[in-house]
């Protein structure tokens, strides 16, 4: 059969939960639908899609993996004539575990890649869970035409995967990734892709999950890259996304099933905010809460966690508590209180001098004999806390502290 000119690949950007496999696999194999409907021969999700990443010690739970091998039967089960490739936690028959990827085609998993370069910098720490593959071309064949995939780490070694794989013959490279943002993260990646592209001489299709987990963003910004290293087609960051692409394999150039779209230029302010706010948002709502509290004093601290709430959550579920002492300024009250009222949040006054006062009683024993000093002055924002607990404790709000880098 000869190789086609372009092959239509569909980009899937999702933000998948740590552990939900169930709502993981729901989203996949509702995404493999669309990828199906549009004529896609591939469709391509994030590194671990089916656990969500990173999985850290659940994978050193044998059910748990075991729960994701039938996950992805589940997948294949339901797969057509477009191949899915999709991450997964895989144990091997002598107990290793590796950082796997499924190709899934007409109802069965017809292959399966291992990543070769296991990341331990920066947050990464995957030698702890996971074995290296075997360092071979893996390359899967899709009635006649070649795909390397590959997965995240994978990409960023010369002369690495990537590398043997085109020399082996691949004329489709597939990188899947849950690569974290950071600022430049998104201009890195371009760099790099472009970098591979032009010296394999073949398109790249990279594809990031989005969405916060624990103390990491993912941004997404999946892109193709075309043989001759231009950036064809760029999702948006910090949202979920689908995007269907004719991808050229030789010297044509990829045209999109409707207009490619490239995701908005944001400068760093708006990026750094849009992390914020995805970061926020996920990590209250993967966690089980749908509401927080927040403590005001009309300082930018707070005034800056209120708003990112806001953004993340929706004023209706942001709760402001306002907490003066004989140390707090009048200005400081009516600043809270005009915050919360531009930003639309409920809020409610809990003053702490009771509180602060038995506390100077209880410690005035040991106190004796030394000056007033800040010791006594940082007592109101233990205190604070300890009333933002209870409230969390009581209503099922989540606390978003307030504090700045240096503290």
């Amino acid at each position: 059969m000869p190789e086609p000119s372009t092959v239509r690949v569909a980009l899937c950007q999702l933000n998948p939960t740590v552990g939900d496999l169930a709502g993981n696999v729901d989203a996949i194999v509702a995404t493999t639908g669309r990828a199906e409907s549009a004529g896609a021969a591939i469709a391509v999700f994030g590194e671990l899609a089916v656990c969500g990443y990173p999985p850290e010690d659940l994978v050193l739970k044998r059910r748990f993996v075991d729960d994701c091998r039938a996950a992805v039967g589940r997948i294949a089960a339901v797969s057509g004539e477009c191949a899915v490739v999709v991450g997964f936690p895989e144990r091997s028959a002598e107990g290793a575990l590796y950082n796997a990827a499924a190709i899934c085609r007409r109802g069965a998993v017809v292959a399966v890649y291992r990543k070769q370069e296991l990341p331990t910098y920066a947050v990464f720490d995957e030698h702890r869970w996971f074995t290296a593959g075997d360092a071979d071309q893996s390359l899967i064949d899709l009635d006649g035409l070649l795909v390397g995939v590959t997965i995240c780490e994978d990409m960023w070694i010369d002369d690495g995967p990537v590398a043997r794989q085109a020399s082996a013959g691949a004329r489709l490279l597939v990188n899947i990734n849950g690569s974290p943002y950071h600022q430049t993260k998104l201009h890195e990646r371009e760099v790099l892709l472009r970098a591979r592209a032009s010296a394999t001489a073949a398109p790249i299709v990279y594809v990031n999950q989005v969405g916060g987990q624990d103390e990491l963003v993912f941004d997404g910004g999946s892109m193709v890259v075309d043989a001759s290293g231009d950036v064809v087609c760029v999702l948006a960051q910090f949202v979920e996304a689908f995007e269907v692409i004719d991808v050229a394999l030789g010297a044509a150039v990829a045209s999109p099933v409707a207009p490619a779209p490239v995701g908005e230029s944001l400068d760093v302010t708006e990026e750094v905010w849009r992390a914020l706010v995805l970061g926020t948002a996920d990590y209250v709502r993967k966690n089980g809460f749908s509401e927080v509290v927040v403590g005001l004093s009309g300082g930018v601290d707070s005034s800056l966690v209120a708003a990112i709430a806001v953004d993340a959550l929706g004023a209706d579920k942001v709760h402001g508590v306002l907490m003066p002492s004989r140390f707090s300024s009048a200005g400081s009250v009516d600043d809270a209180e005009a915050l919360a009222a531009r930003l639309g949040i409920e809020t409610r006054v809990i003053p702490i001098e009771v509180a602060h006062a038995a506390f100077e009683f209880m410690l005035a024993n040991s106190f004796a004999g030394r000056e007033p000093d800040l010791s006594e002055e940082n007592l109101q924002s233990r205190l604070r806390g300890v009333t933002l607990m209870a409230l969390s404790n009581k209503f099922g709000w989540m606390v978003l502290t307030t504090g700045n880098k240096s503290e």
